[in-house]
């Protein structure tokens, strides 16, 4: 079994939507390359515990629901789930999009995530488009207080930033890794200028080079249809499945130089620099 560093160990992680686990409806699947079954018992209680290779029960795991979510852990974390405020404001909605598997590590999916000079060229017409090529210089700060990585003053001008959205808008960003493996977008409300919409990716890694990714829309929107929502962003994340189950190595490089960077990849230069300065080892290099 692969040796898992102390700092993903003891991780929270989704393994599943709240409405999704039922009791008719338990979830066999993988956990940092351990076999795991989360089960909503009778009484309304989620529990999960992790399975040996004989299929029998194994120890039972921490689990929380929070976020419309169920989430575990195989270690001991320090704290609770992160802050997100914005799930308890009036008007705006939850959307949970489901859930793809990624032939990838989780570095790999966050540091995508990240990237935006790829939206012209992958989310063609929808995120981005040519000639609106260039990334503007932007701020990355690491939060020391909370130990978060925010990247601000991301500006991009987008055809069709969300579902709602009718016509093309330079779009305000702001991104926040919560922790190692999880990460959220705050980006222009077309909808209202005193609001921010969330975008929010939770990859659950299976083992070290394949993940499921939990992912979510926290929006005012008056307009669309939870289906429609759900629609619009999945084909965004079919686009990025593509470009990131055809990165080598799966692994996320951690050594300086490993691969070419640019002005624009400021956020992922620092977040490879955070997660090694935490000890991450599982899914990279």
């Amino acid at each position: 079994m692969t040796q898992i560093d102390s700092t993903t160990l003891n991780q929270w992680y989704v393994i599943q939507s709240s409405a999704a686990l039922t009791p008719s409806q338990p979830r066999k699947t993988r956990l940092l390359g351990r076999d795991i079954l989360a089960v909503r018992q009778e009484d309304g209680q989620a529990t999960a515990w992790e399975v040996s290779t004989k299929g029998e029960q194994g120890q039972a795991l921490p689990v929380r629901e929070c976020y419309d979510y169920v989430w575990t852990t195989l270690g001991e974390p320090d704290g609770d789930i992160f802050s997100m405020p914005e799930f308890y404001e009036d008007g705006r909605r939850m959307v949970v999009c489901g859930i793809a598997t990624v032939q990838t590590s989780p570095g790999r999916i966050i540091e995508n995530f990240l990237d935006m000079s790829h939206f012209p060229f992958v989310h063609t017409d929808v995120l981005g488009a040519e000639p609106d090529t260039e990334v503007n210089n932007y701020k990355v700060n690491l939060r020391k207080d909370v130990n978060e990585l925010w990247a601000t003053e991301c500006g991009f001008y987008q055809p069709k930033a969300m579902a709602s959205a009718t016509e093309g808008i330079e779009v305000d960003y702001q991104y926040r890794v919560a922790n190692p493996f999880a990460a959220i977008l705050y980006k222009t409300c077309p909808d209202r200028a005193d609001a921010m919409d969330l975008v929010g990716i939770l990859p659950q890694p299976l083992d070290e080079t394949n993940c499921d990714i939990h992912y979510f829309m926290l929006v005012f929107d008056d307009v669309n249809s939870d289906q429609e929502l759900i629609q619009f962003q999945q084909g965004i994340l079919m686009q990025d499945r593509v470009i990131l189950e055809n990165q080598r190595p799966r692994e996320l490089p951690l050594q300086r130089g490993a691969e070419i960077t640019i002005r624009a990849d400021a956020a992922s230069i620092q977040y490879r620099r955070w997660i090694k300065e935490m000890g991450v080892g599982f899914g990279t290099l």
